[in-house]
């Protein structure tokens, strides 16, 4: 099985279309998506279509959940919550449902799936230091788990004797022994430095996981989100991938 495993859409509809394409030529069986379909760009109506056309499972993310009012904006800051509003106001009654209706986790034999992390997921914690990422260890039942949200690619690794560890890279072989958490980057909105759209193939066969990286038109999507009144800076972040 090949799974196409994408996350942090954003409304990028330039990055999301580059990314569907270069899925195409890769014999993919089944495509995910672990969350934040919308927010941010200048096309939320135009990537749930996309998205919901094309993935088997999406899970929510705290931008798809606050853009249909089943998560507070408390904690987001200026940029986030301007640009929620925009995208609540600019989505048609199919997209609301989509939605409305993702579930928070996803699991089957292969692999598990989430925005953020197994421990409170409906409350959209970042996966970052030791305490939070052994705590989603210790929940998952499967041994890989795919995750977003930080927007940035990265693995962590819990072997045997439960010692856990990051690594770098965008390749790596699955061990039988071994559990694995794997952000798969972002789609729309990079902030590792890179700002090509990044995406994630698993293939169950070969055990191996792929982070890809591949050029879209950021100007385009830049322009676009200036264009529709959303903050300038949300456009000129893409630029930078920050």
């Amino acid at each position: 099985m090949r799974y196409g495993i994408f996350a942090d859409v954003h409304s990028n509809l330039d990055a999301l279309e580059a990314v569907i394409h270069a899925y195409k030529k890769g014999a993919i069986d089944k495509y995910l998506c672990a969350g934040d379909v919308v927010g941010y760009g200048a096309n939320p109506k135009e990537c749930v279509e996309q998205v919901k056309m094309l993935t088997m499972v999406t899970v929510a993310g705290n931008h798809d959940w606050a853009s249909v009012n089943l998560f507070a904006t408390d904690y987001f800051n200026l940029f986030a919550r301007e640009a929620v509003s925009w995208t609540a106001h600019n989505l048609d009654e199919q997209s609301r449902y989509f939605l409305e209706h993702l579930g928070l986790i996803y699991k089957n034999e292969d692999l598990t799936m989430v925005h953020g992390t197994l421990d409170d997921p409906q409350d959209f914690n970042y996966l970052t230091g030791d305490y939070i990422v052994a705590k989603t260890f210790a929940l998952l039942k499967t041994n890989t788990c795919f995750v977003g949200h930080t927007h940035v690619a990265e693995i962590f690794i819990q072997d045997k004797d439960n010692r856990i560890y990051y690594q770098g890279g965008n390749h790596i072989v699955i061990k039988e022994e071994n559990k694995y958490i794997i952000n798969v980057g972002s789609v729309g909105q990079p902030r590792d430095g890179n700002p090509q759209a990044a995406y994630c193939i698993y293939d169950t066969d070969t055990k191996i996981v792929q982070i890809k990286r591949i050029n879209y038109d950021i100007q385009t999507a830049r322009k676009k989100i200036i264009a529709r009144g959303l903050p300038r800076f949300l456009g000129e972040r893409l630029l930078v991938g920050r």
